[in-house]
């Protein structure tokens, strides 16, 4: 999973996500988005992991979508691929099983505010730049932008940075509920390691439903949870095993309710 542009880490129980492209303020490209994609399958096949960091190197956690890869589109192009595969790898991280935390200890525009609002947990440093400037370039917010923001952070605030074009320090995003804590500069990461480390230590069983039904009350993916939730519970029972063997056994089954 690791590329020139995304590196992929586990140390013990934690994963991280390092966005690599520091000389462009890490924008994504396609090949970085499906990396992220690769990432997030390979955090999800994993039963060691228990948590996940995601970060940026240099003066940026991510500045958005390369307009280098976006700008020369067709529009059917722009919907097909760009915002759509954008959207799969977004939608993937942010229903991750385990919890994701964004370490910001650099600006988060555009497509990379919309990266960070995929995680759970957000630590910021105080001198970052937080907002949505797609308008600005006629463009409109594509990675759900306008849809899981307003559910994680509330309609008004993303109101004001898309419209205007307002851009945030990490103290007035903490403010607003964007950002969950600032920190001194330089220690995003440090921080982030230190929450993934309390998170490990818990029920991993437990936080990863609990993650999935706090998803489901903000509208993220409801029917996959309430029903992955109804089918582990149904696999407890012993119809569930009594139907099995029936079927194998090619039998009416006798089921006893429990």
């Amino acid at each position: 999973m690791t590329t020139p542009y995304v590196r992929f880490q586990v140390d013990g129980t934690v994963a991280t996500i390092t966005l690599a492209r520091a000389e462009k303020l890490n924008a994504l490209d396609m090949p970085m988005i499906d990396a992220l994609m690769d990432t997030a399958n390979a955090i999800e096949d994993s039963r060691e992991i228990r948590c996940a960091i995601i970060t940026g190197e240099g003066k940026a956690f991510c500045a958005g979508g390369d307009i280098a890869g976006w700008g020369v589109l067709e529009p059917l192009d722009m919907w097909r691929v760009w915002t759509r595969q954008g959207h799969r790898a977004f939608d993937r991280l942010a229903r991750l099983r385990v919890p994701l935390i964004a370490a910001l200890g650099g600006h988060a525009l555009g497509g990379g505010l919309e990266l960070a609002a995929a995680a759970d947990i957000r630590v910021a440093e105080p001198q970052i730049k937080i907002g949505l400037p797609e308008t600005g370039l006629g463009m409109v917010p594509g990675w759900s932008g306008t849809q899981r923001l307003v559910r994680r952070f509330g309609s008004q605030a993303v109101r004001r940075l898309s419209l205007t074009g307002v851009l945030l320090s990490g103290e007035e995003a903490e403010r607003q509920g964007i950002v969950d804590e600032v920190v001194p500069q330089g220690s995003a990461l440090s921080r982030a390691h230190e929450i993934a480390a309390r998170v490990a230590e818990r029920g991993p069983i437990a936080v990863s439903i609990a993650k999935e039904l706090i998803n489901a009350a903000e509208g993220e993916e409801t029917a996959a949870a309430v029903e992955g939730i109804a089918g582990a519970l149904v696999s407890y029972t012993s119809d569930l095993k009594e139907g099995v063997a029936s079927f194998r056994e090619k039998r009416t089954p006798s089921y006893t309710n429990t």
